[in-house]
């Protein structure tokens, strides 16, 4: 009983592992203008195609002690941490939503996340392939959830959910964005800041985007400033905001709702 309790966990962690494996693929070709998916994985430096073991998530680069079989260049630590941390996430969202219909689009939000934050990181930039297509993606799943729950009427009262959660995200950043830039007289932040909330609002509703924001942007300000402050970071350095939003999307993806209805009852109580 004890290994049928396993099983399943197991199985997530390790198709999670995989996504993961995939998402290293994706933040590395996309913002080069490269196909991912092919050719197949293979070293930058010295183009040795990776064989069947060591292409296996985490065991792979541990095999391999982090450096290419063939020209002994040193494979990023990050590539395994990735794949980890995807196989944990998708762990935890499963054993939030169980077998479902929201565990598996979560688990897609969650990986749309994760690849803007890292090529975010990397670049300064957030795709409007990856942000289009995960607002697209996320007011599907609005519709589908409605559907499968309640018929056509609850599908697009979902839509409309949906629709005002990117209307509200896109349109609340961009007031911060324009003020922002009016009070410390240059670019507060990137436009595609605004299309991330979108997307991430399409997911999770008006109120969790709000909250989303609170927490982005006082992550933001704290991490911002204590970098400022350790001289890590100068005025005029730009910081990707991305991240920050992903973070506070997938909190909001937990704990959203609860914490607006908290806020709301706490200080607006008439």
């Amino acid at each position: 009983m004890e290994i049928l309790a396993i099983a399943p966990t197991l199985v997530v962690f390790v198709f999670g592992a995989c996504i993961g494996s995939f998402l290293n693929v994706v933040v590395y070709r996309l913002p080069a203008g490269l196909s991912i998916v092919y050719p197949a994985s293979h070293c930058p430096r010295c183009q040795h195609q990776l064989g069947k073991t060591e292409n296996v998530p985490i065991l792979g680069w541990l095999m391999l002690k982090g450096r290419c079989s063939y020209c002994k260049t040193t494979i990023s630590f990050r590539y395994p941490l990735i794949e980890a941390v995807t196989g944990i996430m998708f762990l935890i969202i499963f054993g939030q939503f169980g077998y479902s219909v929201e565990t598996i689009g979560y688990w897609i939000l969650f990986s749309w996340l994760l690849s803007l934050t890292l090529i975010d990181f990397d670049t300064m930039t957030l795709p409007a392939s990856l942000t289009k297509s995960g607002l697209v993606l996320g007011l599907v799943f609005q519709v589908i959830i409605g559907w499968s729950n309640s018929g056509s009427s609850a599908a697009i009262a979902n839509a409309i959910f949906g629709i005002a959660g990117a209307t509200v995200g896109i349109w609340l950043l961009e007031t911060i964005r324009i003020l922002g830039t009016i009070i410390f007289q240059q670019e507060a932040m990137g436009d595609a800041d605004g299309k991330l909330l979108a997307t991430i609002g399409a997911w999770v509703g008006w109120k969790s985007v709000l909250v989303t924001c609170f927490v982005a942007c006082g992550l933001g300000a704290v991490l911002g400033g204590g970098a400022m402050a350790l001289g890590l970071l100068n005025k005029k350095q730009p910081m990707p905001f991305g991240p920050f939003l992903a973070l506070g999307g997938i909190l909001s993806l937990f704990y959203g709702e609860a914490i607006a209805d908290v806020y709301v009852n706490t200080f607006f109580v008439f």
